[in-house]
């Protein structure tokens, strides 16, 4: 076992791919993180204010359920964490996720995925759910990320 996760939520499938790319560049275990409710393209449908995707962006304790927890998390001393950026941060299913376990002394890598915008405040946001864990810097990336981009940057890293 590795003593890498790479644990993702994906909205269209874009995110899973990069986290599959990133997990077969660094040898890293993965873990889907699935929402109890799915998401339906209404859900997701941002220019809807009464979207579910929009309720809970629009409210920072949102905390959606998420379907099954890794059961194994003691074992990872470093957790990459990938999700589709919503209103310039993670959705806030990242934190329920986040706020699921204890992380004390593990490194938290946030990873991301955009069609446009930047990482935003995306740490600001997550901080508060990784307590006891260092938060790098996260970096965002298109859905067609090649694998030898994918572990330069972890690489680069300096893990």
């Amino acid at each position: 076992m590795s003593n890498k996760l790479v644990a993702y939520f994906s909205a269209s499938g874009v995110t899973a791919k990069v986290a599959e790319t990133l997990a077969e560049a660094i040898g890293a275990d993965i873990f889907e993180i699935e929402p109890k409710v799915p998401y339906t393209e209404a859900d997701l449908n941002w220019m809807d204010k009464n979207a579910r995707s929009t309720i809970e962006m629009n409210d920072p304790a949102s905390r959606p359920e998420i379907a099954v927890k890794r059961d194994n998390m003691k074992d990872y001393d470093t957790i990459f964490v990938g999700f589709p950026i919503w209103w310039y941060v993670a959705p806030t299913i990242i934190n329920t996720f986040l706020e699921s376990y204890d992380l004390t002394g593990k490194t938290i890598i946030p990873f991301a995925t955009s069609g446009g915008s930047d990482i935003g405040k995306t740490n600001e946001r997550l901080a508060p759910s990784c307590k006891g864990a260092k938060l790098m810097d996260g970096k965002v990336f298109k859905g067609s990320v090649e694998h030898q981009e994918l572990a330069a940057w972890v690489e680069g890293l300096g893990l």
